[in-house]
């Protein structure tokens, strides 16, 4: 069975054409015949001409064959600008010439022509020198593709991975919501409000773009710790007694504990965040939030956003228990610690930009 070409756009890719640069055009002539079987041959009368058509596309050629004497630019001159512009790398340079000193063929290998051809030449002898290089250069141009193409499949492969691990993540969220009487969308906001605060407040200062992302996934897994809670307590019309309150506080310390069972979410940068958010997102500046009594700085960053973040959206909302709140009465309970007494920096930031918050809210 013959063997299967995995990347059978690879050979489009290789280029076929060979330059010879010669201001001797029986020498341009008799170079061509010798490759013309073989590649398809542009030529060049001076190096400047040669070296003009080589940086206009160097991708497009194979070798080129180039000479060494030669008017308006010579053949260490083209050497030393394709050196510089670092082409020689990628395109072999073969240096074909009828006097060379031992010094012009030292300084020709150190810019790096890969062969010296001696005039006149023996057309089997260079046919088979420079196809040897030429293919071992094409061997190495589609190596690289293969691992380009190969780096780019596990590339795709991984953020589809990334994709399903949170979609997992925002269903497992919006299913609670839902169980909670929400239409899903409070997740949303708390993720799209802790994405917007970290950025475009001093409050994300020192944190990268793509912690700020790995953070603002971590907000939507908040609440998922009500998971555990019973429907008679999430979902009671009215006030909850004292024994009811006790038990839907536990939600912070299920939500931690449940997320930490579930070895594929380490992997996740949002791991760290999303633990330390579920379990202290009640935690207030004054220390008197749950579970823990954490006081002021001793709650993370994030964890004070998300809080924050939470109370807001859950003012301006409908809820099982409550309507929402007019937008003004909203910023006053904030503003008067009516939730709780929130890190006076944390309410600087937000109610410099709540007006643009409170787009989220706006009819769409």
């Amino acid at each position: 069975m013959a063997p299967v070409n995995l990347y059978p756009d690879l050979a489009s890719r290789v280029p076929t054409t060979l330059l010879v640069v010669d201001d001797d055009e029986m020498n341009r002539c008799i170079l061509g015949n010798i490759f013309a079987s073989h590649y398809s041959i542009q030529e060049a009368a001076n190096g400047k001409e040669g070296l003009e058509m080589i940086l206009a596309g160097p991708e497009k050629l194979c070798a080129v064959l180039l000479d060494v004497m030669m008017p308006e630019m010579d053949g260490i001159q083209v050497l030393r600008h394709l050196k510089e512009a670092d082409v020689l790398r990628r395109l072999p340079v073969f240096l074909i010439t009828a006097e060379a000193s031992g010094s012009v063929m030292k300084e020709a290998y150190e810019l790096g022509v890969v062969d010296v051809i001696s005039k006149p030449v023996i057309p089997y002898v260079v046919l088979r020198r420079v196809q040897s290089v030429i293919e071992l250069y094409q061997a190495r141009r589609r190596l690289s593709h293969v691992v380009e193409i190969q780096q780019s499949e596990l590339l795709e492969k991984a953020q589809k991975i990334v994709d399903l691990n949170m979609g997992m993540i925002e269903a497992l969220s919006a299913a609670i919501e839902f169980r909670n009487g929400e239409s899903g969308e409070h997740v949303h906001r708390i993720h799209d409000i802790t994405e917007f605060l970290l950025t475009n407040t001093p409050l994300g200062d020192g944190l990268t773009p793509d912690e700020i992302g790995q953070i603002s996934l971590a907000a939507i897994m908040h609440d998922v710790g009500k998971i555990a809670i019973p429907d008679a307590i999430l979902n009671k019309p009215g006030k909850l007694t004292p024994e009811e309150f006790e038990i839907m506080k536990t939600h912070t310390v299920q939500g931690a504990q449940l997320l930490e069972k579930f070895p594929q979410l380490r992997e996740n940068g949002a791991y760290r965040y999303a633990c330390d958010i579920a379990r202290h997102h009640h935690e207030r500046w004054d220390g008197r939030g749950y579970p823990d009594g954490l006081k002021g700085d001793e709650i993370s960053i994030w964890a004070q956003v998300v809080s924050l973040a939470d109370v807001y959206d859950a003012l301006s909302c409908k809820r099982v228990y409550k309507d929402a709140f007019p937008r003004q009465q909203v910023l006053d309970m904030i503003r008067e610690g009516q939730c709780g007494v929130f890190n006076p920096r944390l309410l600087e930031c937000f109610f410099a930009v709540e007006e643009r918050l409170h787009r989220l809210y706006e009819p769409k």
